[in-house]
């Protein structure tokens, strides 16, 4: 291929859900995509017909196969214009009974394997002086639930580091976007979910009613993958950028109620919080 002119995404996770559909539209539109996964098996259809297209193995944890996949994706186009960091999955389990190779394992996918790809990224764009990294958080990364709170850990990291990230780059002329989707008819509550089975009664009516839910609901949420991933496009296009893009109606609503709950709780102890300081006094 030749170097091109022309945006160049690279997105991971592009097995299902909001990777797949968003790398179906980058190409659609005539733009350039490298689209990934650990298997690509899962992955080539996506990129049948297409010349702008590159399909490349890649495992987030894998720290050696990441940055052979960032310059194999500079090699082929010349550049990456936009990095999508989609890998990623879900754990059910209660707090207690969390088993700590799982809570492991899904911080390594889900934060550690995001970090390695935008440290592998980050010195083309440096050089280029311009790019975009989007960082899939959730809903998830701001308001908490039962029986996802480890899945909840990696999302709310997600989201403090992509804070300081914004404001280290946007001086080079990067951007950050953090994208919060509320429940959307992904994979994310079925084949893309681990669990750990409710065993303590004590948690059957949080944790093991939770669970129940979502695994009922999966494939009947609210939100569309591909209006999601428009709007996703429409947000990296803006003249008027903004950290955080929340998708979906849920999202929006619980996302009000998290900020109107921290004003309450904030305000309730402003005088106990206050008292923590030397008085003016003794300044």
């Amino acid at each position: 291929m030749e170097k091109t002119s022309s945006p160049v995404w690279f997105i991971t996770g592009c097995s299902t859900g909001f990777g797949r559909e968003l790398a179906k539209l980058i190409l659609g539109r005539g733009w350039n995509a490298v689209v990934t996964a650990r298997n690509v098996d899962q992955i080539k259809d996506i990129a049948e017909g297409y010349e702008n297209a590159l399909v490349l193995s890649l495992d987030v944890t894998n720290k050696s196969q990441v940055l052979t996949a960032i310059a194999k994706a500079e090699e082929t186009f010349g550049k990456i214009d936009v990095l999508v960091n989609n890998a990623g999955y879900g754990y059910f389990s209660s707090i207690e009974e969390g088993e700590e190779e799982k809570i492991r394992a899904q911080f390594e996918t889900n934060f550690f394997g995001l970090v390695n790809v935008i440290q592998a990224v980050l010195p083309g764009m440096r050089k280029q002086r311009h790019g975009h990294i989007i960082n899939f958080s959730s809903i998830g990364g701001l308001v908490g639930f039962t029986a996802t709170g480890f899945y909840h850990a990696t999302k709310f990291a997600v989201e403090g580091l992509s804070e300081s990230l914004s404001k280290e780059v946007e001086p080079l002329g990067i951007k950050v976007l953090l994208v919060e989707p509320g429940p959307f008819r992904t994979d994310w509550a079925g084949r893309s979910t681990s669990r750990t089975p409710v065993q303590l009664a004590d948690y059957e009516s949080t944790v093991g009613i939770r669970m129940a839910a979502s695994q009922k609901g999966s494939g009947k949420q609210q939100g569309d993958p591909v209006r999601g991933c428009e709007a996703i496009i429409e947000a990296v296009e803006s003249q008027s950028p903004h950290l955080r893009l929340l998708l979906g109606r849920p999202a929006f609503d619980m996302a009000l109620q998290k900020v109107d709950a921290l004003k309450e709780n904030f305000t309730a102890w402003k005088e106990l919080t206050l008292s923590a300081d030397f008085p003016e006094s003794e300044r």
